[in-house]
C-alpha cells in the first residue's frame, strides 16, 4: 500500500510540474541549427546551407508565449563553374499557443521569418537580398522534466517573398507558398522552460 501511495504521489507531482511550464511569466529558450548538403551523382554541382537561429520567448498568459529568434543563414549553389553565395541575418518573431494538460501538449506557432543580406557570385557582389514570410506550424511537446520540452513539429502552412536588388538597380522578386506536413521529416527540438 505504501509503494502504491508513493507511486501515485510521484505521478501527481510530475503532472503538476509539467503544467507549470507554460504559465504566465515563464521564459522559453531554444532555437534552430541546421546544415544541408546536396550533390547529384555524376554532376559537378552542389547545394549547401547553414543556419543558426537561437530564440527566446515569454509566456504573456497561461499557454501563450511570444518571442523572437535572431540569427544567421548562409547558402551556396555551385554549378561546377560558378559559385553563388547568399549570407543573411535573420529575425523571426513568433507567437505560440499550447493546448492540453500533463506531460504532452499540442501547440500551434505563428512566425514571421525575415532576412536581409548579400548575394555574391564568385566573390563579386550581385546585390542585396530581402526575405519576408509567414508560417503556421503545428506540433506537440513532451515534458520529461519540469525544465525541458522535447518537440516534434512540421513546417505547416507558409508563404515567403524573396527579392534581390541587383547592383544596377533592377529588382528580382519570387513568391513561394505551400503546405508542408511531411510527418516523415519532422522538426525535432528541445526547449528549456524557466
Amino acid at each position: 500500500m505504501k509503494k502504491l501511495f508513493l507511486t501515485l504521489s510521484a505521478a501527481i507531482a510530475v503532472t503538476f510540474a509539467a503544467n507549470a511550464q507554460t504559465e504566465k511569466g515563464k521564459t522559453i529558450l531554444g532555437g534552430n541549427v541546421s546544415y544541408d548538403y546536396t550533390k547529384v551523382k555524376d554532376d559537378d554541382g552542389s547545394l549547401q546551407g547553414f543556419s543558426v537561429l537561437p530564440s527566446v520567448g515569454v509566456f504573456v498568459s497561461d499557454n501563450l508565449a511570444v518571442g523572437l529568434g535572431f540569427g544567421y543563414t548562409w547558402n551556396q549553389e555551385d554549378d561546377g563553374t560558378d559559385k553563388t553565395k547568399v549570407g543573411e541575418f535573420s529575425a523571426a518573431p513568433y507567437a505560440r499557443l499550447y493546448k492540453g494538460d500533463g506531460n504532452f501538449k499540442f501547440f500551434g506557432q505563428l512566425s514571421v521569418p525575415m532576412g536581409w543580406g548579400t548575394s555574391k557570385e564568385n566573390d563579386t557582389k550581385l546585390g542585396n537580398t530581402e526575405r519576408y514570410g509567414a508560417e503556421l506550424s503545428p506540433g506537440f511537446a513532451y515534458f520529461p522534466t519540469s525544465k525541458i520540452g522535447i518537440e516534434f513539429s512540421v513546417r505547416g502552412l507558409y508563404y515567403q517573398n524573396t527579392s534581390l536588388k541587383l547592383e544596377g538597380g533592377e529588382k528580382v522578386s519570387t513568391n513561394s507558398f505551400g503546405l508542408n506536413a511531411n510527418s516523415l521529416a519532422p522538426r525535432i527540438g528541445i526547449q528549456f522552460y524557466f
